[in-house]
């Protein structure tokens, strides 16, 4: 199965492992979303908007550099040197009455022939700043794909810069998979997890997802306060924020891709 657009309902799970032992495990959803068929989707659904306010919600200013998300994706791939011209479906969290807070948003970006070609993985901070990791897919016949970035933009106040991000991925299907391990010169600092089911993308869909976790976006982005709450009283470090500049976009291309296995 090779899905186009959906939901996909599943955990985000969080473990810090050094310098003391933290976890965190919550229910989300997502929508993975074909950038060709936004309008088609706002004009068939009731429950889903698109650059507009809605009950749930996709807007381009909330990415890339504000403006059309298909002439950005196109020009970081470029400036990669990487070709992937054909579909490109964007997995994130929907803004829930008009509110989402992202703090990774990943584009799935494929050629002609339907392969996956790349991906860019578009990282928040709670400084109103973001990033773009462009990877070239890596993929081996289970169809997960192992990749790597050095860490090149602020995050966590708890978490140092001097890191690496390993990436293992199962692109969307019937299921979903994003994985990502940090780590240092001494090891795994951090891992953290999606993973989902596919259900797909209706109207009935969308309003069971809503009614089983209501104001979802807003929990996410209370549940980083409270969860930095939880660490400084563990007494974990912390790191001053280390601002972008001079733009509040940036991405990264500096980057490794291997074959699993």
């Amino acid at each position: 199965m090779n899905a186009e657009s959906g939901i996909y309902t599943g955990h985000v799970v969080h473990a810090r492992l050094r310098p003391k032992a933290h976890k965190l495990d919550y229910k989300v959803f997502c929508l993975l979303l074909d950038l060709d068929r936004l309008e088609a989707l706002d004009r068939g659904l009731k429950l889903f908007a698109f650059n507009r306010w809605g009950v749930l919600s996709f807007r381009e200013k909330d990415h890339g550099d504000g403006g059309p998300l298909k002439d950005w994706v196109a020009r970081k791939l470029g400036e990669a040197g990487i070709v992937a011209d054909g579909a490109i479906r964007v997995l994130c969290y929907p803004a829930m009455f008009g509110y989402v807070f992202n703090p990774l948003t990943v584009f799935f970006c494929h050629g002609q022939d339907g392969r996956l070609k790349a991906m860019i993985y578009e990282v928040h901070n709670t400084h109103q700043e973001r990033h773009a990791y462009v990877l070239p897919a890596g993929e081996s016949a289970e169809g997960r794909m192992q990749q790597a970035a050095e860490k090149a933009f602020f995050v966590s106040p708890f978490m140092p810069m001097e890191c690496t991000y390993h990436f293992s991925i199962l692109p969307p299907g019937e299921k979903v998979s994003i994985g990502i391990r940090e780590t240092d010169e001494a090891g795994t600092l951090l891992t953290a997890s999606f993973a989902g089911a596919f259900s797909p993308l209706t109207d009935r869909g969308l309003l069971r997802a809503l009614l089983a976790h209501p104001l979802m976006t807003l929990k996410v982005s209370a549940g980083i306060y409270w969860e930095a709450i939880k660490l400084v009283a563990k007494g974990f470090r912390i790191f001053p924020h280390i601002p972008v500049a001079p733009r509040t976009q940036r991405t990264s291309r500096r980057v490794m891709a291997k074959k699993s296995g």
